[in-house]
Parts: structure tokens; C-alpha cells; sequence
């Protein structure tokens, strides 16, 4: 799937919470780099929630979503279970990582407003700015860190009003 736009998640299992902390949220964003530099992607988009996460990639090769993907999902669960003392007990998500392509026009600022506006809809912020965990935080505040850098320009051009735009309610048949 080299060169389309992807859609990617998981949850953990039973809805669990895998990111409990400051440092298992920090962990993750730690691992994005670390996967980046194992397999280049671009990362359009991404947001952390206490029970899944949701990123917006752009693979360049064909086979490199895969490959990301794996090494991001087996180095995190290993270094979970390692953190929290649960070697041994079984498996940290679902299963294995859902993708979903997405156009690059209307739909992609549809899907990224969807992730970015994630925290706002399940009421842990008022503004989806305010989110932490979310690329939408280190663009508004022009994070200079590494994961800053790893976010990629889009292939199309967000409203002139992202802000207002990303925090207004969607419609309910924005992703139909």
C-alpha cells in the first residue's frame, strides 16, 4: 500500500486501559519515533486515547505500513507488559492493528478531524487542542521535539479555520 494514505488503529483488549500514565503516554510517542527510524513513514496524523489510538499514515513503499506497524505494535506491548509487570499474561490489544485507506480529498479532512476531535468526543478536553497526546497539540505549539519533526506535511490543505473547524460538532455522517 505504498503511497496511499491509511487510517490506522487498535484497542486494547476488553477496552482496557493501556496508556494508565504520563509515562506510558510518553513511552508510545518514544516508540513512533523509534519506529520511524526502523522503517520511514510519514505521520500525518495521530491522537492517543486511554484505551486505543488512532495514526494517520502515508507509507512510501509497499509493504512498509506492515513493517512499521509490526515493529511499532511488538516493541510496545513488550516494553507494556515489561513496564507493568504482566510478562506473561496474555495479549495487550485486540489483535492486529486495523487500516483503512483513505482518499486524499474531502474524506482525509474529514478522517483527521475525526482523530484529532477524538479526546473532545469522549470528554477528557473542551478544545481538542488542549489534547496532549495528539499531533494536533505539537502543531499548534510548533513542538520542535522529535515526534514534532516526524509529522508530516498533508497531501491536501485543511480548512483555513482548522481550530474552529476540528472543534465544531461533525455531522453525523461526516465518515459515512
Amino acid at each position: 500500500m505504498g503511497g496511499v494514505v491509511c487510517h490506522v488503529l487498535n484497542r486494547a483488549n476488553a477496552r482496557f486501559p493501556i496508556f494508565r500514565a504520563r509515562r506510558d503516554l510518553e513511552a508510545f510517542e518514544r516508540l513512533l519515533v523509534a519506529a520511524n527510524e526502523h522503517v520511514p513513514m510519514r505521520m500525518l496524523d495521530y491522537c492517543l486515547m486511554p484505551n486505543h489510538w488512532h495514526l494517520v499514515l502515508w507509507p512510501v513503499g509497499d509493504g512498509d505500513l506492515s513493517l512499521f506497524m509490526k515493529w511499532l505494535s511488538a516493541t510496545h506491548t513488550q516494553w507494556w507488559h515489561d513496564a507493568h509487570d504482566t510478562v506473561g499474561t496474555g495479549h495487550l490489544h485486540q489483535g492486529r492493528f486495523k487500516s483503512f485507506p483513505v482518499e486524499t480529498d474531502r474524506h482525509f479532512v474529514a478522517v483527521c478531524r475525526y482523530v484529532e476531535r477524538n479526546p473532545v468526543r469522549a470528554g477528557l478536553v473542551e478544545r481538542a487542542e488542549d489534547w496532549r497526546w495528539g499531533s494536533l497539540w505539537h502543531r499548534q505549539n510548533r513542538s520542535s521535539g522529535p515526534l514534532g519533526k516526524l509529522l508530516h506535511a498533508w497531501p491536501v490543505e485543511p480548512p483555513q479555520d482548522w481550530l474552529a473547524f476540528v472543534n465544531d460538532l461533525e455531522p453525523v455522517n461526516e465518515l459515512t
